[in-house]
């Protein structure tokens, strides 16, 4: 029986954790092994890549260094996970502001910051999870780590209080912190109340599909995977024949192009063989995509 292996790009709804999202897929598809890049919170919306059986193996090359949000902002009113999910903690006065005035702020923010995970987080510190000692009411120090916003643009509504936001960021970056911080520098305090995940990398929330629609596309018969090589799309790569294939599969090292870094290395197929890199001369295979052949699942 041919083992899926693959990606898929589902637009999370609000609601779910990722993890819901992953356990779906699970059912649908019948397949053990599915991991997704990036969490998505409960309430956020939008672009969750997600790979499936041996192709799990690959998700640290879909990691895309910059992602796109949009979403809201609620002025006066702080809770505790920084996010509409959260309990209020603190409300303030929200003061007369204009595009301007706004513009300015968030322009303080653009370039390389430094941020903080917030306590409701799935950070590790200390071998423990930030939000599993969050709720027995312990806070810890949390290490600072740099992020580079790139945009980051606001937009009035009818509601003072509400602002409706675009960033683009580097993955790690925690969107609720920087709105929690551009509200305290506008001089009061403020949430996260809405966010979307419009692209990770290249990849668009245009291409995904919602998990109802994936479990009837299964249903039929066809989940519509993506090889796996679609998951290491931002590498340079090069082909080998059969027999180069083979020895990587097995293991062993292979000629090739001087290129630095990790590589895609795929057959006269166009199918995805390893991710490899150069040692001496020769391309190491660093992860093997494993086929049906192989007897094994990666």
């Amino acid at each position: 029986m041919t083992t899926p292996s693959g990606l898929l790009l589902i637009d999370k709804a609000s609601g779910p954790t990722s993890h819901d999202v992953v356990a779906r897929v699970r059912r649908a598809l019948g397949v053990r092994r599915v991991g997704h890049a990036g969490t998505l919170d409960p309430m956020a919306t939008g672009l969750l890549v997600v790979a499936v059986g041996p192709a799990t193996r690959l998700l640290r090359f879909a990691q895309a260094t910059t992602k796109r949000y949009s979403g809201e902002v609620t002025l006066g009113v702080a809770t505790d996970s920084l996010d509409a999910d959260g309990a209020v903690v603190a409300t303030a006065a929200v003061p007369t502001l204009d595009a301007a005035v706004v513009a300015g702020a968030a322009a303080t923010f653009t370039g390389t910051i430094l941020q903080r995970a917030p306590m409701v987080s799935a950070r590790r510190v200390g071998g423990e999870r930030l939000h599993v000692l969050a709720r027995r009411g312990v806070e810890v120090e949390r290490p600072a780590s740099e992020v580079m916003i790139d945009a980051f643009t606001l937009e009035p509504t009818a509601d003072p209080a509400r602002w409706r936001f675009a960033v683009t960021c580097s993955t790690g970056t925690y969107v609720r912190v920087l709105l929690a911080e551009l509200a305290e520098s506008l001089g009061t305090v403020g949430h996260l109340s809405a966010l979307r995940r419009e692209a990770s990398g290249a990849r668009r929330v245009e291409e995904a599909r919602t998990v109802e629609r994936l479990e009837a596309d299964a249903t039929a018969g066809d989940p519509g995977l993506e090889p796996p090589s679609a998951l290491v799309a931002s590498l340079e790569r090069f082909v080998v024949d059969a027999a180069d294939a083979r020895r990587l599969r097995q293991g062993q090292r292979v000629a090739g192009p001087a290129i630095e870094g990790e590589v895609a290395v795929l057959d006269e197929a166009g199918d995805l063989v390893a991710v490899a890199e150069r040692v001496d001369g020769l391309y190491r295979p660093v992860v093997v995509v494993a086929t049906d052949a192989d007897g094994r699942d990666g």
